[in-house]
């Protein structure tokens, strides 16, 4: 397979050849990890890999996705990640916990399939943390509303998400009849990258086996008292599709923390920002201040009140998720110097 094939451009090969390795470096594309093992693709073929110990110790570890770069590697022995080109793209979260870190689900990506069922799962609150985290990555989002089999009003639905969705597209289909899925072609062209990302149960792995034209995911059945299937995804995977492109499925995600998205949020709620601007004070709180936009659109039913809510909560976890990681950073910054210190006695 072609590097360009497999999404090498021109902003990869020009951080290539910045580069200057010790003995001789190929490209490769990470298309698969299971824990500290990675799957690498390259133009010669496929390998297993391990990254060297310099980027264990620094804590940098390769996304699926990444571009990276790899000694010309032996069939009877793992390969060794050198180098992790810069990215163009990433959708990051904040890892679960206490820990103030960021985990990089993809990366490398064109095109975001955010999906979610029209039944039980649809939450326009979640989708809005969902498109701000997309934005942010670099991606244009595009959400899929899934199971249109089992919902008699897809169409009131599709507008109530388009609502608060500018900016992105908003397909109606069924992963599991196949109704509507040739209006996801078009992204699926060759050399592009699309993640998919979404809750666990919303047809991910039956729309991945369809695209793919073989059960490569399994797949568990939808329970009918509740209308959701089982998590069925525990790692991120990239795949080849026939028709050109490639896919990386991704880890159902029921819990997704901010870990960046100031130009999300703004991209997301552009109705609210653009409100905002025509406030009489600059410093309006949105509440009770006379002259302000963004309530007279409340009252006008230009806008709910829960987006409102919505648009608040996320810009005040944003916030405290940057002083943690300014916190962090102080505190790592007195350590080195506290054993720069230390090793002067």
């Amino acid at each position: 397979m072609q590097l360009q094939e497999m999404g090498w451009q021109t902003h990869f090969e020009n951080e290539f050849k910045k580069l200057k390795p010790e003995g001789p470096m190929i490209p490769a594309r990470v298309i698969a990890r299971h824990k500290s093992i990675y799957q690498v693709l390259c133009e010669n073929g496929e390998y297993n890999a391990d990254i060297t110990g310099r980027l264990k110790h620094k804590r940098v570890f390769p996304a699926v996705g990444d571009w990276v770069t790899i000694p010309l590697p032996a069939q009877d022995r793992p390969a060794i990640i050198q180098e992790i080109l810069p990215r163009m793209s990433k959708f990051s979260r904040k890892e679960a916990g206490e820990v103030t870190s960021e985990q990089v689900v993809a990366a490398n990506i064109d095109t975001v399939f955010l999906m979610t069922s029209l039944n039980q799962d649809l939450n326009l609150r979640r989708l809005e943390r969902y498109l701000t985290v997309i934005w942010n990555s670099g991606a244009q989002p595009v959400i899929l509303l899934s199971k249109a089999d089992l919902e008699d009003e897809a169409e009131k639905k599709q507008a109530e998400v388009e609502a608060i969705a500018p900016g992105g597209d908003v397909l109606v289909l069924s992963a599991l009849t196949g109704e509507g899925q040739e209006k996801i072609y078009p992204y699926l062209q060759t050399g592009k990258t699309v993640a998919v990302i979404g809750s666990s149960g919303v047809g991910k792995s039956t729309l991945i086996n369809s695209l793919v034209g073989e059960e490569i995911m399994d797949v568990q059945e939808i329970r009918e008292h509740d209308g959701w299937g089982r998590h069925t995804t525990t790692h991120s995977r990239l795949f080849f599709l026939p028709r050109g492109g490639m896919l990386i499925d991704t880890p159902g995600l029921r819990e997704l923390q901010l870990w960046e998205g100031e130009e999300g949020i703004e991209v997301t709620f552009t109705d609210i920002e653009e409100l905002a601007a025509k406030c009489r004070f600059n410093d309006c709180a949105h509440d009770t201040e006379p002259g302000c936009a963004v309530k007279k659109a409340i009252d006008e039913g230009e806008i709910t009140s829960d987006r409102l809510r919505s648009y608040r909560k996320l810009k005040r976890e944003l916030a405290f998720i940057e002083m943690k990681k300014k916190r962090g950073a102080n505190k790592a910054e007195k350590m080195k110097w506290d054993k720069l210190y230390k090793n002067e006695l």
